[in-house]
């Protein structure tokens, strides 16, 4: 049966028969079989059947639950026997939110001090995503705001604080000597920013409202690579966190300019599921992060 939760579980990640065959390297039919007999083990339709896969029953949901609880403490158990043998290993899954991006290797060198034989996997996803896969068992562990919109069934770990710079030509219309910026200066600017789906625009947005303006947004993108490579040429700014200029400077012919009046920052930090037992991987990660705190990856604030 083991095996048939693993192709009902890629089932529900792919959403297609095909893919989720092609992601457990066996052919279509395989895989409708293998679901069939489940069903009929069970007693109960999982599957609701069409020309396609059209989404499962509300049994079929219920059950897919459990299979998603059943594999991930299958995993905890191939881990927890690794650590009994003297070395954890496995993949360490982890979400993080585009703007965190640029401390991660902080944080996962750490973790390798202390585990080198787990393989490490990072992805970059929205902080709704990150919630969505540690609840569907997707991932060990993620780093994501941890105040602005609410995290249900993790723990947390703060490790700095998000603050925000604006990125404008270094030849536009603040003076040379300026340092700092209000958000209603800044408003009135052309602005590149995160598209509203990211929680950083929403931060953003928030900020701009609690001043009472509008942001004149003419160019949105998901990459936070984009808000800088958009402030370079002159055209626009960019609302970016300090870190991404902390780490990689301003583009040229731009510079970094303090927004102010409000000052806004923001926590972000690591988080794992909260379950009991908690999987070994996700405690040593919650572990590595605790280590690191703000000591590590304040380091990264302090570049700019």
């Amino acid at each position: 049966m083991l095996k048939q939760l693993v192709y009902l579980v890629a089932l529900a990640r792919e959403q297609h028969f095909g893919r989720a065959a092609e992601a457990c390297a066996i052919s279509q039919p395989t895989l409708s079989a293998a679901i069939r007999q489940l069903e009929e083990e069970l007693g109960i339709t999982i599957v609701e059947r069409g020309q396609r896969f059209r989404g499962f029953t509300p049994e079929g949901r219920s059950i897919l639950d459990h299979a998603r609880r059943v594999l991930s403490d299958c995993d905890a158990l191939r881990q927890e026997a690794g650590a009994l043998r003297g070395e954890l290993a496995g993949r360490l899954r982890l979400g993080v939110i585009p703007t965190a991006l640029p401390v991660v290797a902080s944080l996962t060198s750490l973790f390798r001090e202390s585990h080198p034989a787990v393989a490490i996997v990072v992805q970059s996803l929205t902080s709704v995503e990150i919630q969505r896969r540690i609840d569907a068992f997707e991932l060990d562990g993620g780093i994501t705001y941890l105040d602005f919109e609410p995290l249900d069934r993790v723990r947390k770990v703060p490790l700095y604080r998000e603050d925000y710079v604006l990125l404008c030509p270094d030849d536009g219309r603040f003076g040379r000597d300026r340092i700092s910026v209000t958000w209603r200066e800044a408003a009135d600017l052309p602005l590149c920013l995160l598209t509203p789906d990211m929680q950083n625009r929403r931060i953003v947005d928030a900020m701009f409202r609690s001043v009472g303006c509008v942001p004149r947004v003419e160019v949105e993108t998901n990459a936070i690579s984009n808000l800088w490579a958009h402030a370079g040429v002159g055209a626009w700014a960019s609302v970016v966190p300090r870190l991404l200029v902390s780490q990689y400077g301003a583009p040229p012919g731009a510079r970094a300019l303090t927004l102010t009046e409000p000052h806004g920052s923001q926590r972000v930090g690591a988080i794992i599921p909260d379950r009991a037992p908690a999987s070994p991987l996700s405690t040593a990660f919650h572990a590595a992060a605790e280590k690191a705190g703000m000591t590590v990856l304040s380091e990264h604030q302090g570049r700019s």
